[in-house]
């Protein structure tokens, strides 16, 4: 990677720069170390140009819920770019950098590759080192890479990825070249299509692309096979009681006392906390924090926390019974595209609504792509989702790999002229 321009979500610190989680709690942090993701990218050779926008500590699907203001989708200013990851995503399809690192909780690189139209992968939990990396729910966040086609997603997925000691969720494993497997034919490859991801609120232009692109890979030579993940419809309550749970946990360090914003005036210990994290954090963090701290809280833990545990498990076995019959699962990454900035930011319902196909993915842990597949109304892109087996990253990007090259979404671009990759 010698000499690829670069941008890193503003959740990963940096050494030197202001690592701000888009947060007026962490406005003027400047880091004293790298996060290993950075530190890995730079000694492959890229070249970091900047920091990228995002939801307030990851905690978003939008990204409206930053600090510095929302982001816009290079192929609508009026559309969100989706979140929280959006930044990251806007920055490569708007043809600022060929690549940008991204965090993936519940979907925050899958779901704004695919509303601005470009490639994301999420790898497998563990995969990636979490050190350095901002938390917001620490057994679901996981570094990915958002770029312009799958071979450059496997490019530098393979210089970032790797154990790292500093981690203690880091998979020990060796490192892999994850382009290993790009010509691979698709010939007798079972694509499983879950039919929980084609139910009543799918919307018609997004469904008639996924339609297309899932036709696309059967001419390929892929075979389809109708699968059931029942407990699709569970992810979002077991999700919004996993992550706040964790997020009201991992936030409580914002105190005013060791880093970040503090407030100006205070009459004692107590007040200074108060108002620090009444200043320091958005309206869509305080919401998850109290929601995290109420399920957490005693005589609630079991009703709540246990039990979306509980779920999570199922989940995780759904895929794992899939997979016996099934060598990639595929379907929407969103139930629409992009909507407009403004339009549902008041309703934290309806956004949390539109994690429903990339949750289950992230609560198992699964790897998890996002790969471009046409456009839907008023010219906003869609997303195709390919999710994989644990720690599958090189057939998944493969898969991904051939379809893109017997289509050209990938290398359409807001401006209408095609771009290439770093390869």
């Amino acid at each position: 990677m010698l000499g690829v321009p670069l941008a890193h979500k503003d959740v990963f610190v940096t050494r030197g720069w202001r690592s701000t989680a888009g947060s007026r709690m962490l406005e003027s942090y400047v880091s004293p170390f790298d996060a290993t993701v950075v530190e890995r990218l730079a000694a492959a050779g890229a070249v970091c140009l900047g920091k990228t926008n995002c939801d307030e500590f990851a905690m978003g699907g939008s990204n409206e819920h930053s600090h510095f203001g929302p982001v816009r989708n290079p192929w609508d200013r009026a559309a969100i770019p989706g979140g929280s990851s959006g930044g990251s995503a806007a920055a490569v399809a708007g043809g600022l950098v060929p690549v940008a690192t991204g965090t993936d909780t519940g979907g925050s690189v899958r779901q704004p590759a695919a509303m601005c139209g470009v490639t994301g992968i999420k790898p497998t939990y563990g995969r990636v080192s979490r050190h350095g990396m901002i938390a917001y729910a620490s057994s679901l966040d996981q570094a990915g890479v958002i770029a312009r086609s799958a071979e450059d997603c496997a490019v530098v997925l393979s210089a970032m990825a790797g154990f790292d000691r500093r981690d203690s969720t880091s998979a020990e494993r060796a490192d892999e070249d994850f382009a290993r497997d790009l010509e691979r034919p698709l010939d007798g490859l079972r694509v499983g299509v879950p039919r929980e991801f084609f139910g009543d609120g799918l919307a018609p232009d997004v469904r008639a692309a996924v339609d297309a692109a899932l036709a696309r890979l059967r001419e390929l030579g892929a075979v389809e096979v109708e699968i059931s993940l029942p407990q699709t419809e569970l992810a979002i309550p077991a999700y919004y009681v996993i992550a706040p749970a964790e997020a009201s946990s991992n936030l409580s360090r914002f105190d005013g006392v060791r880093f970040g914003h503090r407030a100006a005036g205070y009459d004692d210990l107590r007040d200074m906390y108060c108002r620090t994290r009444a200043e320091g954090f958005g309206a869509e963090v305080k919401r998850r924090i109290l929601v995290g701290t109420y399920v957490l809280s005693h005589g609630y833990y079991d009703a709540y926390y246990l039990q979306a545990q509980k779920l999570r498990r199922l989940i995780a076995d759904d895929f794992r019974r899939a997979f016996e019959s099934v060598d990639v699962v595929a379907g929407p990454v969103a139930p629409t595209v992009a909507w407009d900035i403004g339009s549902i930011v008041d309703d934290p319902v309806s956004n949390y609504l539109a994690d429903i196909y990339t949750l289950p993915a992230s609560l198992a842990g699964l790897p998890g792509m996002s790969v471009p597949a046409g456009f839907g109304r008023g010219g906003r892109p869609v997303g195709l989702q390919l999710i994989g087996r644990w720690f599958d990253e090189a057939r998944l990007l493969g898969v991904a790999h051939r379809f893109q090259q017997a289509s050209d979404w990938h290398l359409k671009t807001p401006g209408g002229a095609g771009t290439k990759g770093l390869a």
